[in-house]
């Protein structure tokens, strides 16, 4: 139970960090010339490493035997949940498109996009707010990190999965600004419930 619980949260929280991020639009670039599966297991493969480094590392932070550490841990990811929540609401910026122009250079050359993919992902992530999410989640359930790795892969192939088959209409009608104020909302949400539990 505790396991799919685990999976859940980090199926929920990856997926809501993904909304709007940068490496979302990008893959919304590759969609109009790859083929969906091409995309998706790119994304898989990709993901798995860099969130599975994040969650192994916070695991490891989690499983520290002092106490008092473990807390200081468990706020600090409730407090960087919060940041990561008002800086999207804040952050109007757009730098993507130096991006597209070099995704669009990229497809002039043979390549196994599967792994331009995976590897695109894996260091768009780094230190990104959906990579520090899943250090978060590695610290809270250290003893879970499979359920959360499995969860957090799941969670950007969907959340990718929505913006590649709804992507050209909805971006078109909606804000790309209005995506990352509704993140940054699910985030703070997140943070104000883990500071309420923490607490009791």
């Amino acid at each position: 139970m505790d396991f799919l619980y685990c999976f859940f949260i980090a199926f929920f929280i990856i997926f809501f960090a993904e909304l709007g991020d940068k490496t979302q639009l990008i893959i919304l670039s590759f969609s109009t010339k790859l083929k969906i599966f091409t995309i998706l297991i790119g994304i898989a493969i990709g993901t798995f490493f860099s969130h599975g480094i994040a969650i192994l590392f916070g695991g490891c932070l989690g499983s520290l035997d002092n106490v008092f550490v473990h807390n200081i841990l468990q706020l600090i990811t409730f407090i960087s949940f919060i940041i990561i929540g008002v800086f999207s609401l804040v952050s109007n910026t757009s730098n993507e498109s130096s991006d597209y122009k070099k995704i669009n250079k990229l497809f002039s050359y043979k390549l196994n996009y599967i792994f331009l993919i995976a590897f695109y992902i894996f260091i768009g992530e780094l230190g990104d707010k959906t990579f520090l999410s899943a250090i978060g989640l590695g610290i809270n359930y250290s003893k879970y990190k499979l359920s959360l790795i499995l969860g957090s892969i799941v969670a950007m192939i969907c959340s990718n999965l929505i913006a590649i088959g709804l992507g050209k209409i909805i971006i078109k009608k909606i804000p790309e600004n209005l995506f990352r104020k509704f993140s940054g909302i699910i985030f703070i949400i997140f943070g104000i419930i883990g500071f309420y539990r923490f607490i009791l």
